[in-house]
């Protein structure tokens, strides 16, 4: 997977656990690709809710949009044991990689407003 955003965490099946670097101002971007595991993305996805009250999810490709969608169902289900319910809102962003502009699906997500 390529670097394509300053601001990343990157999850993809070689990594046992996600690894989140965090900034300043706020949380990385979670990248998902294709072969992430749904599992690792939604703990990664719940621990950046936990910690920051709001992640982004980036995913591009059909195979990374599904990942992407099963780890944020999951996700939701691990911050329901801390009363956090979520709500996720998709748009598109054009992302550059390699020097090649890719059309890619990102997902915000915060808590449900009570």
């Amino acid at each position: 997977m390529s670097e394509y955003d300053s601001h990343h965490v990157q999850v993809t099946d070689s990594f046992l656990e996600p690894v989140s670097t965090f900034t300043d101002d706020g949380p990385d971007i979670i990248k998902v690709s294709a072969r992430s595991r749904s599992t690792a993305v939604a703990g990664a996805i719940a621990g950046v809710m936990r910690q920051h009250n709001i992640a982004e999810v980036q995913a591009i490709g059909a195979g990374a949009v599904n990942q992407a969608v099963k780890a944020l169902a999951i996700a939701r289900g691990y911050l329901e044991r801390d009363e956090i319910d979520i709500v996720t809102t998709p748009y598109f962003t054009e992302v550059d990689i390699d020097g090649q502009e890719r059309t890619a699906v990102r997902f915000r997500v915060e808590p449900r407003p009570s």
